[in-house]
């Protein structure tokens, strides 16, 4: 092999280095300050999200606070071990929830919430009394699989600060199985709702 030929390696060497390098600082830099994806653990937002789907979460920072509806993703210390959990808000800071678990029907504000994506009504209590007037800074969350979903219904968990919310999951990038099929859906992969 000649100087040449050697010099020349070393350059496609270098090329493929860099352009590896400069990937890598982007993919870093855009799940610090912009997404991450987050995968779903547990039944409790079927049948909008199952088990092991892979979801596109726009960061806190450019999410410009939520409303209810928003799919988000949250985490505490003290509540499943830490773990990152996936819910829907429901209501935000200021908004009163009350519900009646003889219909399963959620209240805020005093208008019955019309939910087309939860399971079946709410008929679980979990110990949180209501009305709940949810306080300053923070967000009622609660799964769309409403009774086998822990979430601000319960004392563990209650309203849930805003800074301990990770971002809004946005999209779908990789279903997992559906519990009723037992296999991948394709047709699930988009914008989440």
């Amino acid at each position: 092999m000649t100087a040449e030929q050697t010099k020349s390696a070393w350059r496609g060497v270098y090329d493929w280095l860099q352009t590896l390098i400069c990937v890598v600082v982007a993919v870093v830099l855009l799940f610090t300050f912009v997404g991450r994806l987050s995968r779903v653990e547990g039944a409790s937002m079927r049948e909008t999200l199952q088990e092991q789907d892979l979801l596109l979460v726009l960061n806190s920072a450019l999410c410009g606070g939520y409303e209810p509806g928003d799919i988000v993703i949250a985490q505490r210390a003290d509540f499943k071990g830490g773990a990152p959990i996936v819910k829907r808000v429901i209501a935000t800071e200021g908004q009163t929830v009350d519900i009646d678990f003889a219909t399963g029907v959620v209240y805020v504000d005093g208008q019955a919430q019309e939910e087309p994506y939860v399971r079946e009504p709410t008929w679980v209590a979990e110990g949180t009394e209501f009305p709940l007037t949810v306080p300053a800074g923070c967000l009622f969350l609660m799964g769309d699989n409403r009774n086998e979903s822990e979430d601000s219904r319960s004392s563990d968990l209650g309203p849930v600060d805003t800074r301990c919310i990770l971002g809004r999951a946005v999209f779908l990038a990789l279903p997992g199985a559906t519990a009723s099929l037992g296999e991948r859906e394709w047709s699930r992969i988009g914008i989440l709702h």
